[in-house]
């Protein structure tokens, strides 16, 4: 099987699981969700089934169930540890897995956000990648007094308004953190005792990138990562974000809600303006498979949703057999799809079952890896190895 027509597989975690009495299931370990062994071991579990990638989720306030504002439950998992620190806690324990935290755009200096992905891309030898996210809800701002979120619904006008400027700023910060991974070109160390040279300074370069929101002079501290550009990823659930993916991103997370919004949404992401690298598509489902003692995983969502606030999802929930949701990643391939990123319901059950029973089904299909065959995230998407740096003479 080519790598370049394989199905690309990620899984995104985001605590107990996506169900929102995931963290009342035996199984689970709410406990445990907080420490750095629990992570590890999720991550461990992804790479042991082959899977290209994991995501981290993270906001800048605690998880709520409305979109555009706090809650006060009590009955749910609140709280989390920061995303880009967990990852630097697992590169050094994994090998091959690509590590994508989510790190927002809003509220943050781009200068952090790209010293800390390139540093993790270091500490794991090239597998680093970010998932850019805006931060839009009233709470998110109130932490940082930056800004004045408008208050209201996402129909007012205000409100769109503001979002607007949200994704405007992304894709400053997105820039201006990319530029500043090739402030360094890659053989500005010249590390020579005998001439007591340790840098070359005509290779380390001033960005001065001037944002909406901020202005950035650079260089970095951090010299080029291993990747040269560690992977951008972004959600989009609508055409603003699309573009903003289109124009700044490597991967694109999508959200269908049945095969006819696939087909649909594939279509219209396609057709975005876009220079460089083809943009790939991932579509987001959210994943509840089958027991090994006969209980269905349509028959669990329904014990979970009794238990509290049911499951309400942005994008399609498969619940079934391996088979079943290999069959679907199939159909998504076939409408020109480069994979999926799987949300699994309950994390303790739905991640061991993926690595265990859905990649080995895959494989026996011809469409899913046997092994690694990239060092690197970029790689293991099909992505040139490396990028070209942007400040280097020819």
């Amino acid at each position: 099987m080519s790598s370049e027509h394989r199905l690309r597989l990620g899984v995104a975690l985001e605590g107990a699981g996506w169900h929102p009495a995931a963290w009342r299931e035996p199984s689970s370990r709410p406990d445990e969700l907080f420490t750095p062994e629990y992570w590890v071991e999720l991550v461990r579990t992804a790479e042991a089934g082959l899977l290209d990638f994991v995501t981290i989720e993270d906001s800048l306030a605690l998880q709520s169930s409305a979109f555009f504002e706090g809650d006060s439950r009590t009955d749910e998992v609140r709280g989390r540890l920061d995303a880009l620190l967990i990852a630097a806690r697992v590169a050094p324990l994994t090998s091959h897995i690509g590590l994508i935290p989510t790190v927002t755009t809003s509220h943050t200096e781009p200068f952090h956000v790209s010293t800390g992905i390139a540093t993790l891309d270091y500490t794991s030898e090239g597998r680093a990648g970010w998932q850019a996210k805006v931060s839009g809800r009233v709470d998110e701002a109130q932490h940082f007094g930056r800004r004045t979120h408008p208050g209201g619904s996402y129909d007012d006008p205000e409100v769109q308004e503001f979002v607007g400027e949200l994704f405007a700023d992304a894709t400053d910060a997105v820039e201006a953190v990319r530029r500043l991974w090739d402030s360094w070109e890659d053989d500005a160390e010249i590390r020579d005792v005998v001439t007591d040279r340790f840098l070359d300074a005509a290779k380390v370069h001033r960005v001065d990138f001037e944002g909406r929101e901020f202005s950035i002079r650079g260089p970095s501290i951090t010299p080029r990562p291993p990747q040269g550009q560690p992977v951008v990823a972004a959600l989009a659930h609508a055409a603003l974000p699309y573009r903003f993916a289109a124009g700044s991103a490597d991967l694109v997370f999508v959200t269908p809600l049945d095969d006819r919004d696939a087909a649909r949404i594939i279509t219209e992401v396609t057709a975005l303006d876009r220079t460089g690298e083809p943009l790939r598509v991932f579509a987001d489902l959210v994943v509840a498979l089958d027991a090994p003692d006969g209980e269905t995983g349509l028959d669990r969502l329904a014990r979970l949703d009794s238990l509290g606030r049911p499951l309400v999802s942005d994008t399609l929930v498969v619940g079934g057999s391996a088979a079943d949701l290999a069959d679907h990643l199939e159909l998504l391939a076939a409408l020109g799809y480069a994979g999926a990123r799987l949300r699994p319901a309950v994390t303790t059950d739905d991640l061991p079952r993926i690595a265990n029973d859905l990649t080995p089904e895959l494989r026996r299909r011809g469409v899913f890896h046997d092994a690694y065959e990239a060092g690197t995230l970029r790689g293991l998407l099909g992505l040139p190895e490396r990028v070209p740096n942007r400040f280097a003479t020819v």
